[in-house]
């Protein structure tokens, strides 16, 4: 991973034009080929960035990040005031906490909670970016990519749509459906995921595990 912090402009040329005028930021270049541009204000997002597959071009004072659809990332740099790249070795994975672990257990076991004619893939479904709690297949067939959460929110709905994103380049999944599964879904996370096309379940995590609850599982 490279770190740059820098008094730079950065110009998108796009499906839109979007202009950040000249000041202090981190540019963070990870080992994916993606690029962002971070402030100092805005906790984790990124002001604007590029995702992988992508390519940056370094020439003096401006660097250029291309994707293949032709969009660019156009940095020009007033002074850079450090530059410095970092291995971080492999990625380990999220550690879920007890209750999330035992979810994606119970859920893998009892599949059809999702729906009928489910079958379950595998747990903890390998990609490039970590791995996707469920992958299954629905009724009909078609792959289903589930992210498992005891509470979600915004963060978690994101999640799983760059596992989506990724996932349904692949021509023996795609199309590849998303299922975001919870205990309790923050209604901003449930408006973003269904605007996404994922589906929302609430899960019922006493029931999953046998005992008899009078609230409805799935909603």
């Amino acid at each position: 991973m490279r770190l740059v912090i820098a008094r730079c402009q950065v110009n998108y040329v796009g499906r839109l034009t979007a202009h950040l005028p000249m000041a202090n930021r981190l540019l963070l270049i990870k080992a994916d080929g993606s690029v962002s541009i971070h402030s100092d204000d805005r906790a984790y997002k990124p002001l604007n960035w590029m995702s992988p597959p992508c390519w940056l071009i370094q020439d003096p004072g401006v660097w250029t990040v291309q994707n293949k659809a032709g969009e660019k990332l156009v940095i020009t740099l007033e002074e850079v005031m450090h530059d410095s790249a970092h291995e971080l070795g492999p990625e380990p994975g999220l550690v879920k906490d007890g209750v999330e672990a035992h979810l994606q257990e119970l859920l893998a076991e009892h599949i059809v909670t999702l729906g009928e004619g489910y079958t379950l893939v595998r747990r903890e479904y390998p990609t490039a970016i970590g791995p996707v709690d469920i992958m299954a297949r629905d009724g009909a067939g078609a792959a289903v990519a589930v992210e498992i959460k005891r509470r979600g929110e915004i963060d978690g709905v994101e999640q799983l749509t760059r596992y989506l994103e990724l996932l349904n380049r692949d021509p023996l999944l795609s199309p590849v459906k998303g299922v975001f599964a919870a205990q309790i879904i923050k209604p901003q996370a449930r408006t973003l995921a269904e605007d996404r096309g994922i589906r929302c379940v609430t899960l019922d995590y006493d029931a999953l595990r046998g005992i008899e609850s009078d609230e409805f599982r799935l909603f």
